[in-house]
C-alpha cells in the first residue's frame, strides 16, 4: 500500500515479484495474489477469493511447468477490476485443451469459466497470459443498515 507524504490519500499500485521455476512454488505465488487484494481491501467474498486464487494458480503453474523458467506476476487494481498478469520468455501460445484424453490443459478451460475476462500478448522474447476478476460489492440495502441486497431491483409504485 502506497500512502501520500500527507497521510491523506491510499491507492494500490501494480505489485510484481519473480516466481523461480518448479511446481512447489505455485501455492506461495498464489497466496500472495490473495493477500495483496485482500491489503488492497477489494470488495471480493470469500467465494471469489477462492476462485481468484484457483485462476492465479493455474496461470502461473502453466508459465512455471510449461517454460521451466522463471516468471514475472503483476497484480493490478484498475477501476471494478483487479487483473493478474504472468509473464515467461516462451513464445508458444496458451492453449486451452478440450480432450477429455489429455492428461492436462485444463487450467485455461477454469480460467476462462471463472474469470471475466482473459487472454494473452507477445513481449520481446515471450508472453504474457493475464486475467481480470470484476469486483461484486454488495449494495447497500434500504433497510437502514439491517443488511445488504444484492441486485435490488425498486418496486413498482402503488397507485
Amino acid at each position: 500500500m502506497i500512502v501520500s507524504p500527507l497521510d491523506t490519500a491510499r491507492f494500490p499500485v501494480p505489485l510484481e515479484w519473480g516466481v523461480p521455476p518448479g511446481a512447489d512454488e505455485v501455492p506461495a505465488a498464489r497466496r500472495l495474489v490473495v493477500a495483496i487484494v485482500r491489503e488492497w481491501g477489494v470488495p471480493f467474498s470469500e467465494d471469489a477469493l477462492q476462485e481468484l486464487e484457483l485462476c492465479a494458480s493455474e496461470v502461473i503453474a502453466n508459465a512455471l511447468l510449461h517454460t521451466r523458467a522463471r516468471c514475472a506476476i503483476t497484480v493490478r487494481r484498475r477501476a471494478d477490476r483487479v487483473r493478474v498478469e504472468v509473464a515467461d520468455r516462451c513464445p508458444d501460445l496458451p492453449r486451452p485443451e478440450r480432450d477429455d484424453e489429455s492428461p492436462g490443459g485444463r487450467g485455461l478451460l477454469l480460467v476462462d469459466a471463472l474469470a471475466h475476462a482473459w487472454g494473452w500478448h507477445p513481449t520481446g522474447a515471450g508472453k504474457v497470459v493475464w486475467f481480470d476478476y470484476q469486483e461484486t460489492p454488495e449494495a447497500p440495502c434500504p433497510t437502514h443498515g439491517w443488511g445488504t441486497a444484492h441486485t435490488l431491483n425498486s418496486l413498482p409504485e402503488v397507485a
